[in-house]
Formats: C-alpha cells, sequence, structure tokens
C-alpha cells in the first residue's frame, strides 16, 4: 500500500463528510466553514494545490443552496417548516420551543416566536434568529 492511500485511509473520518452533499442545515453550514477554510488557506489561487477542493466544495454549498429556497417573503412559520422540512423534523423533534401544541400554534400563525424561541431555532439551525421575528 503506498504512502497516500495509507494516509488517506488514516484521515477519512476527517475528509469523508467535506466530501458529501449537505443534506440539512448542519452539514450544510460545515460545509460553508470548510470552504471558507480552503480558501483562507490558499485555495482561491487556481495553481494552489487545494485550489481543487476548493472547486468542488463550491459545487456542493451551491448545489444546497439551489435546492427547494426559502420564499423571501418568508414568515417566522414559513422558515421553521422549510428548516423543519429540509432536515427532516416534526413538531415532536422541537423541545426548545415548548409543547407539541406550542409548536403547532407557531407553525400555523396563531403564536409569534418569543425571543428565547427564536434563538433556540437560531443556534439550532445556524441562521439569523431575526428570521423568526
Amino acid at each position: 500500500m503506498n504512502a497516500r492511500v495509507k494516509a488517506a485511509i488514516e484521515h477519512w473520518s476527517y475528509v469523508a463528510p467535506l466530501l458529501q452533499p449537505a443534506r440539512n442545515a448542519k452539514e450544510y453550514a460545515q460545509l460553508v466553514e470548510a470552504l471558507d477554510a480552503a480558501i483562507d488557506a490558499g485555495g482561491a489561487d487556481e495553481k494552489h494545490p487545494l485550489a481543487r477542493l476548493v472547486d468542488y466544495l463550491g459545487d456542493l454549498v451551491a448545489e444546497y443552496e439551489a435546492k427547494d429556497k426559502m420564499p423571501k417573503a418568508a414568515t417566522g412559520a414559513d422558515a421553521l417548516r422549510y428548516l423543519m422540512q429540509c432536515d427532516g423534523l416534526r413538531q415532536v423533534d422541537l423541545p426548545e420551543l415548548g409543547s407539541q401544541g406550542v409548536v403547532s400554534e407557531l407553525l400555523s400563525g396563531r403564536r409569534e416566536f418569543n425571543t428565547r424561541q427564536a434563538k433556540a431555532l437560531a443556534e439550532r439551525f445556524g441562521v439569523s434568529a431575526a428570521l423568526f421575528l
């Protein structure tokens, strides 16, 4: 086994997540962070060894962004429904908002998000709390 293959095998658990399309907002944020780091490390220069990684990560980020974009005039409830759909979540998966009844009222627009809920959602999904307020 050559040294490159051996090194790839040893580091695969760290590299593999960078080579897969994002399935949810958290994985998307990780891809964007990796892309930024690769660019900062010199990958913006087409002659740099990281340039191919920057191209690949950029394609993965663009692919995720192109999928089911959230409407620009979305309400907080619309945004939450969209993020739940992207991550395959159900109402019961959001205990940080309160009971399932509270989540239902938030999603239907009968209740508005409070600051605590908006901050919890922002942290969970890696978005701005303003999206929900």
